[in-house]
């Protein structure tokens, strides 16, 4: 039996429809919200006889990998996080860079040289890797226009992978997927009336104006830091609404927070886009933090270390 597991965010959904667009396979689907990256522990290791990563961090999943490979379990790992100590084996094969520039359907773009390119142009896009999706476009020709309707798609089917679980999400990342492998050029999805590319614009126009009245926790030349409140449009809108303020101010760190049910904070964080490293290093430096250069987060940051977290992002971005 064949596993496909993968990040329900743009990038690891069309990392696997570029994947199985050129190399169709029967598989059994491992995906969740975009913060749950612990997904390879949910591969039976008795029933895997081979399995594809897309897209999450193997230092969060090294554990699960290892056992794995003890089956003699042959594993494809394609992924742009932090790696940790990659195991030595005959039955792993990475594809891993940790360029702050570059994300996982790049590396399949690049795999499959080009194959299905207008994919991983959009999922750079929802990524927030402009200038990468910008120069890959330009380089296939992509008019301006079809650049827009691309980076569009890319930021709403990236915005839809947020959530504290599943039921906050408008589609289920392996309902999302199966629903954009059925299209082999994104831009046919996009001119289809009433597809779910225009579902999901709807759905993130509303949920973004909400997001207007975050409340700012704390602003200054260095950093910007706001809440949102603790509700499902909130919790769908933390990623995109940090890119966005990225874009807007892209000198500064940014970092969006929304209350969980248990009273902590999830965080997501961005680098200045004129500095695209080091939100690893922040996060790392809490319970449940992760990611990478350019973007990362915490999961569940207690409340009284919140202000603490701050001081932490000004004082590695202030030189």
């Amino acid at each position: 039996m064949h596993f496909d597991v993968f990040n329900g965010d743009a990038d690891g959904i069309i990392a696997l429809v570029q994947l199985r667009l050129a190399q169709p396979k029967e598989s059994t689907l491992i995906t969740g919200v975009k913060r749950d990256i612990s997904l390879l522990k949910q591969v039976d290791v008795t029933a895997a006889n081979s399995i594809t990563v897309l897209d999450i961090s193997l230092e969060k999943n090294v554990e699960a990998l290892k056992l794995h490979l003890e089956n003699n379990t042959e594993v494809f790992y394609i992924d742009h996080h932090r790696a940790g100590d990659i195991p030595r084996s005959e039955h792993l094969t990475t594809l891993i860079n940790t360029d702050a520039n570059t994300c996982t359907s790049l590396l399949v773009n690049n795999y499959l040289k080009g194959a299905y390119v207008h994919w991983a142009v959009a999922a750079a896009f929802g990524d927030n890797m402009t200038q990468s999706a910008i120069t890959l476009a330009e380089s296939v020709g992509l008019s301006k226009g079809q650049q827009e309707q691309l980076k569009a798609l890319g930021i709403y089917i990236n915005y839809n992978g947020y959530g504290r679980d599943v039921d906050d999400l408008h589609f289920h990342p392996a309902d999302l997927y199966k629903a954009l492998l059925a299209y082999a050029d994104p831009l046919t999805l996009i001119e289809e009336e009433g597809s779910i590319f225009h579902q999901l614009e709807k759905a993130y126009q509303a949920d973004m104006q909400k997001a207007l009245t975050a409340k700012v926790l704390a602003d200054s030349k260095i950093s910007k830091v706001v809440q949102l409140e603790d509700a499902p449009w909130a919790r769908r809108v933390s990623g995109v609404f940090g890119n966005d303020l990225a874009n807007q101010s892209p000198d500064k760190a940014h970092a969006v927070i929304t209350l969980n049910a248990d009273n902590t904070y999830t965080v997501s964080v961005r680098a200045p886009l004129t500095n695209k490293q080091g939100a690893d290093e922040v996060c790392i430096q809490f319970p449940t933090g992760g990611g990478r250069a350019g973007a990362a987060g915490i999961n569940n940051l207690p409340q009284d270390m919140l202000f603490n977290f701050i001081e932490t992002l000004n004082e590695y971005y202030k030189s």
